[in-house]
């Protein structure tokens, strides 16, 4: 006989009834942790998202940039951040070695040719470059730093003023190339020209003698006064090269003859990054970084790529969490807001998240192990939200497993890759002043079960 819902014992309705609640929820997608636990478990099952939390922006020392895939040029006035300019220094080889330009070349022009491979900002604003050759020595082998220089000759090769076209095409002799920057390296002189065309035979048998000759080019970037763009050129495809185009002084049939010198993934490189001291950065980005205020991370938080800014978070109380008993963390979130709508100077599309001691060593988070649907770091464009999920590291750190002191930051560039990510964004702070916006605050949210 079928049973009626007075004759069922009270414990097996109310379990039936609590599944029934459980799945008539809509569920929080960041508690995915809840579903590790057996049933038995879930009304132990707290949740709370006022843990303690210290977060403050900090400036960034520098970024591995030899040998990335892009260099990065131009200068950007962002009304948050400031004045922001990038230049690089690059080796430029031979296109075949034994190179012979005949006993009379005569030069027609000297052309550097760097496609465009993106940009951040506003591409309408005039952009200067100035050109040197390089006096130093660059080494393939060697690491260089978004702050480290190269040594110079004095002597200025080109310097041009140019309003960037980053997706529009080139027409040259007549055909239509992809977009690209031609810079002029022989009307202000014709120096590099004559010395690349009368270079000795010894010095074009091979690129380890070439490379000793010319050393180089420096491109620096002058300072904007009015928003201006960071424009990033492609080398890892081999496009961008610089060409000196001349014709045969003894033989006028030969009047149209071009060389090669690529710009490619073989050539020693380095972008050199200047935040200008952030003297043009707005007061509240000022009293973080350059008066050290953390007290000013309660409103606000910054993260700028290129060796810009970063987070620092504490918890400073997690270790005592539980007040002496026994937890197990089964879902733990970072999460945070960013709160403007602008779309000119977008944010980061993907962050990260990694610890560091206290003479300066980074490591990863375990939990980054499972992958980055359940770490996270992507930015949801249509909640304008970033998550990390924490979990296994909170648990290790209310076990105390950490044998070191560290702290963790959240970054724009990854510190294992050579990336040149110029994108900023501002986050609502762990106790926002802005009314309403308390639901959108820097906050971790925990989802535990006493034992």
């Amino acid at each position: 006989m079928k049973a009626s819902p007075a004759s069922l014992p009270v414990s097996l309705l109310f379990s039936i009834l609590l599944i029934l609640a459980l799945f008539s929820c809509k569920k929080d997608p960041y508690e995915i942790g809840i579903d590790l636990l057996p049933p038995s478990d879930t009304l132990n099952v707290l949740t709370t998202d006022t843990c303690t939390v210290m977060a403050f922006s900090v400036g960034q020392d520098s970024i591995r940039t030899d040998e990335a895939t892009s260099l990065a040029l131009g200068c950007m006035l962002d009304p948050v951040f400031g004045k922001t300019s990038a230049s690089f220094y690059t080796q430029l080889r031979l296109s075949s070695e034994g190179a012979d330009f005949g006993k009379n070349p005569v030069l027609d022009s000297l052309v550097l040719c760097l496609y465009y491979n993106g940009y951040y900002g506003d591409t309408t604003t005039q952009q200067n470059v100035k050109v040197y050759e390089l006096n130093q020595d660059l080494n393939i082998d060697s690491g260089y730093f978004s702050n480290q220089t190269a040594t110079t000759y004095s002597n200025l090769i080109a310097n041009l003023n140019f309003v960037p076209h980053p997706t529009d095409s080139v027409s040259v002799n007549g055909k239509k190339l992809r977009a690209h920057l031609r810079i002029n390296l022989s009307r202000l002189n014709n120096y590099l020209g004559n010395k690349l065309l009368y270079a000795p035979a010894s010095v074009l048998a091979d690129n380890s003698s070439f490379l000793t000759f010319m050393k180089g080019l420096y491109l620096e970037a002058s300072p904007v006064g009015y928003k201006g763009a960071l424009l990033n050129f492609s080398t890892g495809d081999g496009s961008s090269r610089m060409t000196a185009y001349f014709h045969d002084g003894n033989d006028p049939a030969n009047d149209s003859l071009s060389y090669d010198f690529l710009l490619n993934d073989q050539c020693a490189r380095f972008t050199h990054i200047d935040h200008h001291g952030y003297l043009d950065a707005s007061p509240e980005l000022k009293r973080q970084i350059l008066s050290h205020d953390s007290a000013q991370g309660a409103n606000q938080l910054f993260l700028q790529g290129l060796a810009g800014v970063r987070i620092k978070v504490k918890f400073p109380y997690m270790k005592t969490f539980g007040k002496g008993k026994v937890v197990a963390i089964n879902d733990a979130v970072l999460m945070f807001k960013n709160p403007d709508s602008d779309t000119t100077l977008s944010p980061p599309p993907s962050l990260n998240l990694v610890r560091q001691d206290s003479i300066g060593r980074i490591a990863f988070l375990s939990d980054e192990n499972e992958g980055t649907s359940y770490f996270g770091g992507t930015y949801n464009k249509s909640t304008r939200t970033y998550f990390f999920r924490i979990t296994k590291h909170i648990q290790k750190v209310i076990l105390g497993r950490y044998t070191n002191s560290f702290d963790l930051y959240i970054l724009v560039n990854n510190p294992t890759k050579k990336e040149l990510i110029p994108d900023r964004v501002t986050i609502n702070g762990t106790r926002p002043a802005i009314p309403g916006t308390d639901e959108n605050r820097f906050r971790l949210k925990l989802t535990y079960t006493k034992l």
